[in-house]
């Protein structure tokens, strides 16, 4: 299952492979491209947004300042 967070205002797809995560960056042409980051296996889905939060911290501002899951209805 593919999991799409806004991370400080980028977007990003996150699919468990295997006993890992694959991570991109979404383009807002819909390219993806790989994102630099190493998940560990043990983090759960549940604990996504924090992790992420907790890497890329640095790339929040006054308008983009929380990692959110974006959820299909």
């Amino acid at each position: 299952m593919q999991h799409t967070f806004n991370v400080f205002g980028r977007m990003m797809t996150i699919v468990r492979a295997g006993d890992g995560w694959t991570c991109h960056w979404l383009g807002s042409e819909g390219k993806r491209r790989p994102a630099e980051i190493s998940i560990p296996p043990d983090v759960t889905h549940g604990e996504l947004g924090q992790y992420l939060y907790d890497i890329y911290h640095e790339d929040a501002t006054p308008r983009n300042g929380d990692v959110l899951e974006i959820v299909a209805k």
